[in-house]
């Protein structure tokens, strides 16, 4: 009944990122990439509290304990995705952005390979097709011959190992999610997000503590900013959860593809930056896999 509800879930989830990314974004240059990434856990876990707080009122669930089996799969999630989220900024803060980013979008086909190896996650031959043809899109939209740093192996290696954490964070957060036993998959999903929040805050903030003292004081000085980007961050995990928690991560993480369009549209609408027939094919590309996928 409730299957297809992982599409417009993971569009949110998308849209939602952008801005969050954007903000986050603004904050590496005076907290650095490790305190911009506290941002999106220290200022997101209030709101994940109040999202939890109104499934269970809604929902009528018990609050689920989850088993010894769950934790695992829960500390996968949360620490690859630390280390994603920091990888991601320093790439973000790279010359060659656009090229460390279309690395970054091998996420999907990775997710696709430890999904199968850790969850059992069936993919049928099309919908690898449309994995592969989404994947190539994104790197031909983003990735300018010529550009510096094309052949640089810095921002290939931060983005292949930056996908590689965000694939095993998704990979080990759905497998936390359908573990968690004798409630709906919203109840499931957010209380998830919850644990995956206290625990990411605790060790990124202790961190913070011991290698740069002088950040978490900097952080509270600029809880305006960082509110509005905990509270997109909050927003958009609980999105992408509940698409976890739906479908194979390997689906969510292929139609999350769609923010290369948004972000086009953003560049296009506000910039009036027009697209090179590059670009265009690769969106073309982008459109005809995400459709494949969620047609098949």
């Amino acid at each position: 009944m409730f299957t297809s509800l992982w599409i417009p879930f993971t569009v949110t989830a998308a849209f939602a990122q952008v801005a969050r990314n954007a903000m986050q974004r603004s904050l590496t240059g005076p907290l650095g990439a490790w305190g911009a990434t506290n941002i999106r856990f220290l200022f997101g876990f209030p709101f994940a509290l109040i999202f939890f707080a109104l499934v269970i009122t809604v929902t009528g669930d018990p609050i689920p304990w989850p088993p010894a089996v769950f934790w695992p799969w829960l500390l996968l999630g949360a620490l690859t995705q630390i280390v994603g989220t920091g990888l991601m900024l320093l790439a973000m803060n790279d010359s060659s952005f656009v090229v460390t980013i279309a690395y970054l979008k091998t996420e999907a086909i990775q997710t696709a390979i430890f999904g199968f190896v850790f969850l059992g996650d069936h993919l049928t031959l099309l919908k690898v097709v449309a994995i592969m043809i989404a994947t190539a899109g994104v790197i031909i939209t983003a990735l300018r011959p010529g550009a510096r740093g094309f052949a640089d192996i810095k921002p290939t290696a931060l983005g292949l190992l930056a996908a590689a954490c965000f694939a095993l964070s998704a990979v080990g957060f759905r497998g936390a999610i359908i573990i968690v036993p004798g409630v709906s998959f919203v109840t499931a999903a957010t209380c998830t997000l919850v644990l995956g929040l206290l625990v990411q805050t605790a060790v990124l903030t202790a961190y913070l503590f011991l290698r740069a003292p002088d950040v978490p004081g900097k952080i509270l000085a600029l809880w305006r900013p960082s509110m509005f980007a905990g509270f997109m961050g909050a927003f958009a995990s609980q999105f992408w959860f509940l698409a976890f928690a739906l479908t194979a991560a390997a689906n969510v993480r292929t139609l999350a593809l769609v923010e290369v369009l948004f972000a086009q549209a953003v560049s296009y609408y506000s910039f009036r930056q027009p697209l090179s027939l590059r670009e265009a094919g690769g969106i073309v590309l982008i459109v005809i896999g995400v459709g494949l996928l969620v047609s098949v």
